[in-house]
């Protein structure tokens, strides 16, 4: 390898987009350092009038080569990174994680990204992709897949490899489309529910409705979660596909007060409980926690059949709590706290569904307030001399 010297580059002009063209050393993967010249783009000619303007940016760029600390850094294809990717960090997280990541490697972004290197994958190659995603996939799954491939190459960053991280403000996303409307119960829909239903479903879509908990949630309560003596619940973990997880995240790990009707209802099925190896409060006869997709499809489906009600799965019994918790007179920080969100926003944003009516009182009653002899044709308008 020649002797390294400090580093002016040069900037070339093609069509509208200045260049920036360098020499830099790399690390194969047999251990081997070579040095190859790059060319990426510095920025588009209304960005960079001059010439001088666009060296600028270069210098910035060669900072990191021209740096007395500056070592090699390691290149690899995103298909071989990918391999130790999966082994060092994604059998860390949690099982679900793992599942949706997993997808997102296999069914997106290594069929696409795969074959480039690392160092290859920079602005205009990930934005090549969001175009790609925009077509088959929905806004948000554009957002999850690109979480996940920001996450490798941050990884890869920190590992010394040579790579740009994923920055959304260099991206242009698709558009957010039309929003569907999210399920949600209604008050008389969530009575009518509870009424026909039995335990242990009753107690599930109970805890559901009346503490706005997560369906994974629910799943992995244990007994010595349940403190009816002075009536919290302690969320401590979920449930996934019947293997027990850590919650959402450390927001979600909390106490919650158990209100008197549900009093009721802990302490009546807790007569029938059986004991089981991992103590469920909700087990199955494999001693294993539930599936919500099983208790949504053979428990809860049916009720809502029976009741005419259209088909939703348990969150739509958060959605009603939030909302009638908000509908109550609760304020948004108490509905954060008890849905255990990190953000208030959220809990106001896609948990609140305030019903027309309610909307409309709270304008009625606003208005009120500031005239409240309402108009009045009669009346002779104030002339301002």
């Amino acid at each position: 390898m020649a002797r390294r010297r400090h580093q002016c580059g040069c900037v070339i002009l093609k069509g509208q987009v200045w260049y920036g063209k360098y020499r830099d050393d790399v690390v194969e993967q047999d251990g081997t350092v070579t040095r190859v010249q790059r060319r990426t783009p510095l920025g588009t000619k209304q960005e960079y009038p001059t010439k001088r303007l666009a060296e600028r940016k270069l210098e910035q760029i060669l900072c990191r080569i021209n740096a007395v600390e500056y070592r090699p850094g390691r290149v690899a294809t995103l298909n071989e990174f990918a391999e130790r990717w999966k082994v060092e960090i994604l059998t860390k997280y949690k099982p679900s994680t793992k599942c949706s990541a997993g997808s997102h490697l296999n069914s997106h972004i290594l069929p696409y990204l795969g074959k480039l290197r690392l160092d290859a994958i920079g602005a205009e190659n990930q934005q090549a992709f969001v175009t790609h995603l925009a077509d088959n996939v929905s806004y948000k799954s554009v957002l999850n897949i690109l979480s996940t491939l920001s996450s490798m190459l941050t990884t890869a960053k920190n590992w010394g490899y040579i790579c740009e991280g994923v920055d959304q403000h260099k991206l242009v996303l698709p558009g957010r489309g039309i929003r569907k409307d999210v399920a949600c119960f209604t008050a008389d829909q969530v009575r009518n529910i509870l009424q026909i239903s039995e335990d242990p479903w009753r107690l599930m879509f109970a805890c559901a409705a009346l503490l706005g908990l997560r369906a994974g949630e629910i799943l992995g309560l244990r007994v010595e979660d349940v403190d009816l003596q002075n009536r919290t619940l302690n969320i401590k973990q979920g449930a996934w596909r019947g293997k027990l997880q850590s919650t959402k995240n450390r927001a979600s790990e909390n106490a919650l007060p158990i209100p008197l009707p549900l009093e009721g209802f802990f302490r009546e099925y807790l007569k029938t409980w059986k004991p089981n190896p991992l103590g469920l409060l909700f087990c199955n006869r494999n001693d294993r926690a539930y599936t919500s997709q099983k208790v949504v499809e053979y428990h809860l489906w049916p009720l809502l059949d029976a009741l005419k009600i259209k088909r939703a799965g348990l969150h739509a019994f958060r959605h009603a709590h939030a909302t009638l918790l908000l509908d109550g007179g609760a304020s948004p920080k108490v509905a954060q706290r008890q849905l255990r969100h990190s953000d208030a926003r959220v809990t106001l944003g896609i948990y609140a569904h305030l019903v027309e009516g309610t909307h409309h009182e709270a304008v009625e009653k606003l208005a009120s307030f500031l005239v409240p002899s309402g108009p009045n044709e009669e009346e002779v308008p104030l002339k301002i001399q």
